[in-house]
């Protein structure tokens, strides 16, 4: 063969240059498309520090005219109250929170033509015919979906099965947590429809079928005993005491809801009762630290662990990087606040808000850990569950630690700064509001 031969021509250059080109395009968003799949939760993050209007990546740790000083808190506080934290006037920083237009995989109906579609079998019963029925019934539940105003109906609490007086004392209890809510919703929630996957919402909500129950699960305020409740309930272990840790936590015998098809989830959503127990968030947050980084854990020292020693402690020693064991609960904080962390957020220290959703999925019951048994077993009470069911009051875990409470939350919060404590309180803003917990510890 001549070297005159081996010379491609301008011609037969474009081309390749193109099909190259073409080809690297389709492999990069093949790519961004199994991402997405596959860690919805990080790319969901990312886009919405990009699409939230005055909330773009910032340090936490440094000080900015984000942190809020007390005489500003108490600008926000209303005289309903004077230990809640219903705002007087919308702000910025809830508007940025809850109306944030981050496109994070929303529900939305798409046309592919405009046209009509081409002659295919007319036979009813042939292939072709069912897959295009399956298809419009699919675009019809998107669109209820997509049209549909997320502030599902509330289901009235069955009082027959209340068979005491103080069903009036759980009725003003109740009444009196879902109204705060529903107030702070509709003041300054302003949605219309979901800004997130529908799947993603509700992944955090397991079904009881027999007594129609929706719980979603808040990872540090009782959420084990609640699922060997729900076990219990649904025939699988005669006593929630003889239930263990890891048949709880690894067993999958209970069903979430986000297993069901888009039917099945708004059926239960509008038919089933709903509940929500909630905790403080810095009570939250201080024994998700002791349980997670204050005993041998094979998950979090060295996934979590490790990669926070790494970025917060100068001149760590070799032991510590190599198993992640020993985080302080400050570097812990400085990896909370820290909008570029090092490896991503977990459910056990997640916002309320992002977990369950409360103001697009209206919860019946709203339960506190401050009085969890009493409000559990006036709960079990309400769904007709079995009078010798009664909610486990024991520790699941590291039952000689003493409980997380605001003492032992003060301990841990004496080595911060006011800024620190402040910036706390700023992450966990929404919970703080939507359950009307106070700010003792600023």
């Amino acid at each position: 063969m001549q070297p005159s031969e081996l010379v491609m021509n301008p011609k037969q250059v474009f081309l390749s240059v193109l099909l190259f080109g073409v080809a690297g395009l389709l492999l990069f968003m093949y790519l961004q498309v199994c991402i997405e799949e596959q860690h919805p939760g990080k790319v969901e993050k990312r886009r919405e520090q990009r699409a939230t209007s005055g909330w773009e990546p910032v340090n936490y740790l440094q000080s900015t005219p984000r942190i809020m000083t007390r005489e500003k808190i108490q600008e926000h506080i209303t005289n309903q109250n004077p230990k809640s934290h219903m705002l007087k006037d919308p702000k910025d920083k809830l508007a940025n929170l809850l109306n944030s237009k981050s496109p994070t995989r929303v529900f939305t109906e798409t046309n592919h033509s405009q046209g009509e579609a081409p002659a295919l079998s007319r036979n009813p019963g042939s292939p072709t015919i069912q897959l295009i029925e399956k298809q419009q019934g699919t675009k019809i539940l998107f669109r209820k979906f997509s049209e549909t105003n997320w502030s599902v109906d509330i289901q009235p609490l069955n009082k027959s099965l209340v068979t005491d007086s103080k069903w009036k004392r759980i009725d003003a209890t109740q009444e009196k947590r879902r109204s705060f809510l529903q107030e702070f919703c509709k003041k300054y929630g302003g949605v219309s429809r979901p800004q997130s996957h529908v799947f993603h919402m509700v992944s955090r909500i397991y079904v009881e079928d027999k007594h129609k129950i929706l719980y979603c699960e808040v990872p540090k305020a009782g959420c084990s005993n609640w699922k060997r409740i729900l076990m219990v309930l649904n025939g699988l272990a005669p006593s929630a005491y003889n239930i263990s840790h890891d048949a709880v936590h690894y067993g999958k015998h209970l069903k979430k809801l986000d297993s069901f098809d888009l039917k099945g989830i708004y059926s239960r959503l509008n038919t089933y009762t709903k509940a929500v127990f909630v905790r403080d968030p810095m009570e939250r947050l201080v024994s998700a630290f002791r349980d997670k980084f204050e005993h041998p854990n094979s998950y979090y020292h060295p996934v979590f662990g490790k990669a926070i020693i790494k970025k917060y402690r100068p001149n760590a020693c070799e032991e510590a990087l190599n198993n992640g064991s020993g985080v302080k609960f400050r570097e812990f904080i400085h990896y909370l606040l820290d909008s570029h962390r090092p490896v991503g957020m977990d459910i056990h220290w997640e916002k309320v808000s992002k977990l369950c959703y409360p103001c697009l999925i209206h919860y019946d019951f709203v339960g506190k850990f401050e009085t969890l048994e009493e409000d559990a077993n006036d709960f079990l009470q309400l769904i007709g569950a079995p009078k010798e069911l009664k909610f486990p009051n024991f520790k699941d875990r590291h039952s000689s630690d003493k409980r997380t409470n605001a003492q032992v939350v003060g301990q841990y919060l004496k080595d911060l700064t006011r800024t620190e404590r402040q910036l706390i309180y700023d992450f966990y803003y929404l919970d703080y509001l939507m359950f009307n917990y106070t700010t003792p510890f600023l």
